[in-house]
């Protein structure tokens, strides 16, 4: 059975209860348990009109905000119905009672609209919870789709840097130069392999970090000191896959590139008692032309926006910017492995081969 076949049995199901109990309370008398004929038949032509305003008016004229239109059709289906409860069903069953003279419109719209309302108004109630459904599982797809372009836009990112510092190395014939390739192609293993959930643990983001670093400590040298520290990073907690790596590709990129000694790079993280994720990533630079915009980077915009999907309203961010130091300080409401429901990580059994 297809979705919108299931949508529909539902939707046929529900109204067919809804029915059951409305006709249910219209039928009932403390005196009888028996159902007079007639007030099936007048029960009848109440769902009659009550389809025709549900499946008719309401998509023709209502949902397209044709309210005028939509006012008069339900004006004459009730007059219809009255008309057709008048003039005949009630000249059938109560020829000399009912049906000898007219009760008067109030007292007859007092007997047809209360029923009507109420099994229109269910109908309308269920396309609005439809719909919110639909918009629901629209913006998670628009959502899913944005993270997933965010997330293609990181490999070139970082691919575009490393790969030109590999190259400078490769031309100077550098013997560091297979430890670099050593370490980029753990990190890519991991983009490529390894982060391909929204969530993945926290230890091996920690860990792929680790690799990034010791890759770009390679490209400093004698020329400035790492400090890299991560404390109480265990296997309890999930992370959102390659955002750390962009403050960090970011602290190295802009220290090196305004100066060329004294470098200084210090990346600490940690879960705190309160379980939140605290890291923080300082750098150096020398206050010239091309830092001019630390903080606009495209990967920097890029993790906000993914912070924005993925936490929101559970993560602070903050950027400190003085004459001589740079600060990335990103303070995280992470959830534990056995309490994430939506998207529990897998780690793979068996790691593709990589060439």
């Amino acid at each position: 059975m297809g979705y919108k076949s299931k949508i529909a049995f539902k939707e046929v199901a529900f109204q067919v209860i809804l029915y059951v109990l409305v006709f249910s309370f219209y039928s009932f008398e403390r005196d009888s348990l028996k159902i007079e004929d007639y007030k099936l038949v007048f029960f009848l032509q109440y769902v009659l009109g009550t389809l025709f305003i549900s499946y008719a008016l309401l998509p023709r004229f209502f949902y397209k905000k044709k309210y005028i239109p939509f006012f008069i059709g339900v004006t004459l289906v009730v007059a219809l119905i009255i008309l057709i409860e008048e003039a005949v069903i009630e000249q059938i069953y109560f020829p000399d009672t009912r049906g000898r003279a007219f009760p008067g419109v109030f007292f007859s719209l007092f007997q047809v609209l209360p029923i009507i309302t109420i099994l229109t108004g269910f109908k309308f109630a269920w396309d609005a919870v439809m719909k919110q459904n639909q918009l629901e599982e629209l913006e998670q797809m628009i959502q899913e789709s944005e993270l997933k372009m965010l997330k293609s836009q990181i490999n070139p990112h970082f691919l575009f840097n490393n790969l030109n510092n590999l190259y400078s190395y490769a031309i100077e014939h550098s013997p560091k130069t297979p430890t670099i390739i050593l370490e980029l192609s753990s990190v890519l293993r991991y983009m490529l392999y390894e982060c391909k959930e929204k969530y993945v643990l926290l230890s091996q983001e920690v860990k792929n970090l680790e690799h990034y670093v010791k890759l770009s400590e390679l490209q400093i040298e004698e020329r400035g000191k790492v400090h890299y520290q991560a404390k109480n990073i265990g296997n309890d907690y999930e992370i959102a896959p390659l955002i750390l790596i962009v403050f960090v590709e970011n602290a190295f990129k802009h220290s090196q590139s305004s100066q060329s000694e004294n470098i200084f790079i210090d990346i600490s993280m940690e879960i705190s008692e309160e379980g939140f994720f605290e890291f923080r990533c300082k750098n150096n630079y020398a206050d010239v032309s091309n830092t001019e915009n630390l903080p606009h980077g495209i990967g920097l915009e890029n993790v906000k926006k993914r912070l924005d999907l993925i936490y929101p309203e559970q993560y602070r961010l903050k950027f400190d910017k003085t004459d001589r130091f740079y600060e990335v300080c990103l303070s995280l409401k992470l959830k534990k492995q056995k309490q994430h429901e939506l998207h529990h990580y897998r780690r793979p059994t068996t790691r593709p081969a990589y060439s």
